[in-house]
C-alpha cells in the first residue's frame, strides 16, 4: 500500500503493531513454559491474556475504518522474538536464565510502548478520539507491564541471579 497520508501511515502503522501483537501472542506460551520463577510465570501468563484484549481492541480500529488487520509483517518484532527464543533455548543456571527472559520480554515491551505512543498521536491528529482511547489504553498496560517486569527483576530474580 502506498504511504500517501497520515492516514494512510497510521493504518500500516497499526498493522504492524497487530503483526507484532500476534506475534507475542505465540511466543509468550513458550516463555511462561521456560520460567522458573513462580512470579514470572504469572507475569507472562497475565500478560498473555492481556495481549489477547490489546489484539481485539487493534481489530476493533481496524472495523472502524473498514481496513483489514492484515497485509503487514512485524520485522522488528520477528527479530525480538527470535532472541527471546534464543534465551528460551539456553542452558545454565534458571535464575539467571529468567534474567535474560525479563531483559527480553522488556526489549519487547519498549518497540511495542514506542509503536503505540506514535499511533496514538496519528488517532489524536487525525480526529480518531475514540482509537487513541483504545490506544491509550494499551499503552498505559505496555507501561505496567514493563514496571512488573522492572520490579520482579530488580527485588527478585536479578538478586537470586548473583547467588
Amino acid at each position: 500500500m502506498p504511504l500517501n497520508s497520515l492516514t494512510d501511515l497510521y493504518v500500516e502503522q497499526l498493522q504492524d503493531l497487530y503483526s507484532a501483537e500476534t506475534q507475542i501472542l505465540k511466543a509468550l506460551p513458550d516463555m511462561e513454559k521456560r520460567a522458573s520463577h513462580p512470579e514470572l510465570k504469572t507475569a507472562f501468563k497475565e500478560h498473555h491474556q492481556v495481549t489477547g484484549e490489546q489484539v481485539q481492541r487493534l481489530e476493533q480500529i481496524f472495523d472502524d475504518l473498514g481496513k483489514s488487520p492484515k497485509g503487514h509483517h512485524c520485522k522488528g518484532m520477528e527479530g525480538l522474538l527470535k532472541e527471546g527464543q534464543e534465551m528460551i533455548k539456553e542452558k545454565g543456571d534458571d535464575d539467571v536464565l529468567d534474567a535474560g527472559l525479563i531483559a527480553a520480554a522488556q526489549r519487547v515491551e519498549h518497540y511495542e510502548i514506542a509503536g503505540y505512543g506514535t499511533v496514538r498521536t496519528y488517532a489524536d491528529q487525525l480526529g480518531h478520539k475514540q482509537h487513541a482511547d483504545l490506544l491509550q489504553r494499551t499503552l498505559d498496560e505496555e507501561g505496567e507491564t514493563d514496571k512488573r517486569l522492572t520490579k520482579l527483576a530488580e527485588q527478585l530474580v536479578n538478586q537470586d541471579a548473583m547467588r
